[in-house]
């Protein structure tokens, strides 16, 4: 017995390591400019000035997204991968196919792949049009009171709840997804990552507020959605973040109008 638990407590530290590893470099290649030239010396940040987009200016902003939500998002699911790694572990103790984990994660990154393809593309549209400032951020009040509203009304939507719930109960995922096998993992990992994603688009389209590169906003964000997913009380922080925004965001309108 002492062997058994010795072994998984091997298998988890290894699975923490790997995940405390990969969220790390995440977080140092968004410190270091997520490969971009962000100095603006002598410059307004908040002036609007629409980049020219290449094939490569291109790559690396969706290559920014992606790590931003690997960063952001990693943390999260956590508690979900190492249930698995956990079900895979016993799996082998019974002589069953073992799968590994690092095939369930990389599917839980390609669903936030396919987020940060859409996010890339509506970074374009909104800079081209004018709404992004510099740093990234929104140029024009109404959009930042519009982001801030779809945020705050998509809290108290069924969908949010519907998706929260799966990404809080692992367990509950895990007998209702369990597929055997490499391609099995994959497509259990694209789905919880599908419910994430579900989960927490809106909020994630806050950056454009806030700012895309703004560290204080990805890491308040961040914050948020790890609260909203571990704490007992997630859901009421998911009710209460909805009715910070909403206020937020009407008082933005409201001061634009009587402006």
């Amino acid at each position: 017995m002492d062997v058994v638990e010795a072994i998984a407590r091997r298998d988890r530290l290894v699975v923490v390591a790997g995940l405390f590893v990969i969220t790390l470099l995440a977080w140092i290649y968004l410190l270091s400019g997520a490969g971009m030239d962000m100095d603006m010396a002598g410059m307004d940040p908040d002036m609007v000035m629409p980049m020219t987009w290449s094939p490569a200016y291109a790559s690396v902003m969706f290559l920014m997204w992606w790590i931003m939500m690997i960063a952001m998002m990693l943390p999260s699911a956590a508690p979900m991968i190492l249930l698995f790694a956990m079900v895979n572990r016993k799996n082998r103790e019974r002589d069953a196919p073992y799968v590994s984990t690092s095939i369930f994660a990389f599917g839980y990154l390609i669903a936030w792949a396919g987020f940060s393809l859409a996010a890339t593309i509506l970074h374009y549209l909104l800079e081209q049009a004018g709404l992004l400032s510099m740093r990234m951020a929104s140029a024009a009040d109404w959009l930042g009171a519009a982001l801030l509203i779809a945020a705050g009304v998509y809290q108290f939507t069924p969908l949010k709840d519907a998706c929260l719930r799966h990404c809080r109960s692992p367990i509950a995922f895990i007998t209702e997804h369990w597929r055997p096998g490499p391609s099995g993992a994959l497509r259990m990992g694209i789905y919880h990552g599908a419910y994430c994603v579900g989960c927490c688009w809106v909020v994630m389209g806050l950056l454009f507020y806030g700012g895309v590169m703004s560290m204080w906003w990805i890491v308040g964000l961040a914050a948020l959605v790890l609260l909203e997913k571990v704490l007992p009380i997630g859901r009421g922080i998911a009710s209460l973040s909805g009715i910070g925004f909403l206020i937020w965001g009407a008082f933005i309108a409201v001061s634009r109008i009587s402006a």
